[in-house]
């Protein structure tokens, strides 16, 4: 069964082609396109002439704590007329809010005033307002705006080549010699001192669309109407003279004062320019494809992961091939022993046949983990495979976090079911504790982190901090439905047959020889975590990019396969481990193949580390409080499905050869 790893490898990357090259393709029939028209031609059905512009919260890299969009006192509009946002979006920390741009389909606008903000100097509270504007500038936290449900995106040269990149969000201002790349052209057009603050309070919107004269779906409007296929955004920093009559023309950027007499006034008139294009050569179905294809480093990972990839299972099958040609020498030469001289010379894994399945210690702890495993195992398993669908895309917002706990709560049957099998083939009789301690230790540890770095955040006053009533709705989940449904699978799980074991246990415990150094346990579950790391390590620098640094993450399709190729390898690298221990007469098997491919989580719990020290600029206390606390329940997760893969492919592994050697 081993070997067909090895012959499945074209077939593996074959699957990974397909599910990759449709990648750019984020709709579905349930996210309809929105036709627009001008105003003479909006009838209220087929199109409409108001595009609606929504802003979102602020968020940097220099800091874990996110905002909303009045927390900076820019312009604002009435939020009663917020859009509804689901489950996943709100313990992802986005408020979606409407904005106070308004925008009419090819109705260009030159320079027009949104609102004006006036600060006395002498007000303690414009001090609080001016100062919170430099701290967000200085951090470098960053607009995220959304139209037609597409974000709004900075599209500006990088140094690699002169290739543009286009970043979800823009910059809400800059500080002199503290991000030069924002700040350049103001330093070059108005020349000053550093640690100096500006703002930008003027954006050139370019909006780009597909045409609906030549197309089916434009018949009713024609030319005078089309489909939004971008969006960009253009930030400057101008100081207007006049707030009744701004003029856009002028370069002279706006500063925030640092020093200012008290009698003094100062103001910020925020203005916009809106610019209508049509490009007939661009798709509605393909308009993400250009904040894709810009993305860094992508070709890097498509080459650098499907080789890693390939030599992953190259090495799992090699691997697997000589643990069953060995296995099959074993197994032969065990079932030719029939006289007693022979039998009295056994050696190797034959020998602890007597207590190969006695019970471990602290049964109850390692069934409640294999149960908790088991429930993330599925939920992953099931979120992935609506990810690469494209249920789960970017265009559907919040959609990822939201599948992912409906399955996790869906599944504590599967949860109470795994326990109390894995429970009752112990021996185990304290069947009410394991099913408590099934439905509350492992989602406890993870709420009550949770918890506690949400009290951090409604301290800081940030967008991240999820409300109390949220709270009580995922308490509802967890008590309403988790809970019982763990009951019932439980249920079932202590009503069925109790495992029976291919041999019997002996009375007395078979004492274990001295072992030498890569038997021991310490080792061995050390060296269990690199292989399985190995073929994530490079996934991951995405995966963290898309969480702490505000990138988007959507091959879906390659983390399917790199998750396939863990399974895997976590598989093959505790069986291998296990046969090894089992070899040297160490029947100690339960725990150890449940920490061998667990230890994968503290590989990861290192590459974090090693993340946070040399990808992001966090300094404070705060963030870096929050950033290690989301890391702790990421890893401790991991740790949970990893370590749930080994045992269950160790188990099976055990089972089924001494299951068919034969024992006296």
């Amino acid at each position: 069964m081993l070997q067909t790893n090895v012959m499945g490898v074209p077939t593996l990357v074959a699957c990974a082609l397909l599910l990759l090259t449709p990648a750019k393709g984020f709709y579905l029939p349930g996210l309809a396109p929105v036709n627009y028209c001008t105003q003479a031609e909006d009838n209220g059905k087929s199109c409409k002439s108001v595009i609606p512009l929504f802003v979102n919260r602020l968020n940097t890299e220099e800091s874990v704590i996110p905002f909303e969009y009045h927390h900076f006192d820019f312009c604002v509009s009435d939020e009663t007329q917020s859009p509804v946002e689901n489950l996943g979006q709100v313990v992802f920390g986005e408020r979606i809010r409407p904005s106070p741009y308004k925008l009419n389909f090819k109705e260009n606008v030159e320079c027009k005033a949104v609102c004006t903000k006036t600060y006395r100097l002498s007000d303690p509270e414009a001090h609080k307002k001016l100062n919170l504007l430099k701290v967000g500038a200085g951090l470098y936290y960053q607009h995220h705006w959304i139209l037609d449900n597409m974000p709004v995106t900075w599209c500006y040269l990088v140094n690699d080549g002169g290739r543009i990149y286009c970043s979800t969000g823009f910059p809400m201002g800059c500080q002199i010699n503290k991000i030069m790349d924002t700040c350049t052209p103001i330093v070059n057009a108005y020349p000053g001192p550093v640690d100096e603050y500006y703002i930008f309070n003027h954006v050139d919107l370019e909006i780009t669309y597909h045409s609906g004269g030549e197309e089916e779906w434009g018949v009713g409007f024609g030319d005078n109407g089309g489909r939004i296929i971008s969006a960009k955004v253009k930030p400057a920093s101008i100081a207007h003279t006049d707030p009744n009559k701004p003029v856009c023309s002028n370069h002279v950027p706006l500063k925030i004062p640092t020093n200012f007499s008290k009698d003094e006034t100062f103001f910020i008139t925020y203005t916009y320019s809106v610019t209508f294009n049509k490009n007939n050569t661009i798709k509605w179905s393909s308009r993400w494809d250009y904040i894709l294809e810009s993305m860094p480093q992508t070709n890097i990972q498509w080459f650098s992961i499907l080789n890693s990839l390939v030599i992953v299972l190259f090495l799992s099958g090699m691997v697997a091939m000589i643990l069953l040609r060995t296995l099959h020498k074993d197994i032969a030469r065990y079932n030719q022993m029939e006289s007693g001289e022979d039998a009295q010379e056994e050696f190797g894994w034959k020998l602890v046949h007597g207590d190969v399945f006695r019970p471990p210690r602290r049964g109850m702890l390692l069934a409640v983990f294999l149960g908790s495993g088991s429930q993330v195992f599925g939920m992953t398993l099931v979120t992935l495979a609506f990810a690469c669908l494209g249920f789960l895309s970017p265009a559907n917002r919040g959609a990822l976090m939201t599948c992912a706990l409906v399955v996790w709560v869906l599944l504590g049957a599967a949860a109470g079911y795994v326990s109390a099998r894995i429970y009752k083939s112990f021996g185990g009789r304290r069947w009410k504790s394991n099913i408590l301690l099934t439905s509350m230790v492992c989602p406890g540890v993870v709420f009550s982190l949770f918890f506690i770095m949400n009290l951090v955040l409604w301290g800081k006053g940030s967008s991240a901090a999820v409300p109390f009533s949220t709270l009580v709705a995922l308490l509802a989940l967890w008590f309403g439905v988790s809970v019982p449904l763990t009951f019932i699978g439980a249920y079932f799980g202590f009503r069925k047959r109790i495992l029976d074991h291919p041999v019997r246990t002996n009375q007395i415990p078979r004492q274990i020889p001295e072992q030498t150094l890569y038997t021991q346990p310490l080792p061995g579950i050390v060296m269990g975590g690199v292989l399985p790391f190995g073929c994530i390590f490079i996934q991951l620098f995405f995966i963290l990019n898309s969480l702490w640094s505000n990138q988007m993450y959507y091959m879906f399709g390659l983390l399917f396969i790199v998750f396939v190729i863990l399974v895997i390898t976590c598989s093959q690298t505790t069986i291998l481990l296990c046969y090894f221990h089992l070899c040297a007469e160490d029947y100690h098997w339960w725990w150890r193949a449940f920490l061998s491919s667990g230890s994968t989580a503290g590989y990861l719990f290192i590459y974090c580390c090693h993340y946070f020290v040399t990808k992001l600029n966090i300094t404070d206390a705060a963030s870096t409080f929050l950033y290690f606390g989301y890391t702790f329940i990421m890893v401790f997760l991991f740790f949970l499905l990893t370590g749930t893969i080994g045992f269950m492919a160790c188990f099976w592994f055990v089972r089924k050869i001494y299951s068919v050697v034969k024992v006296d």
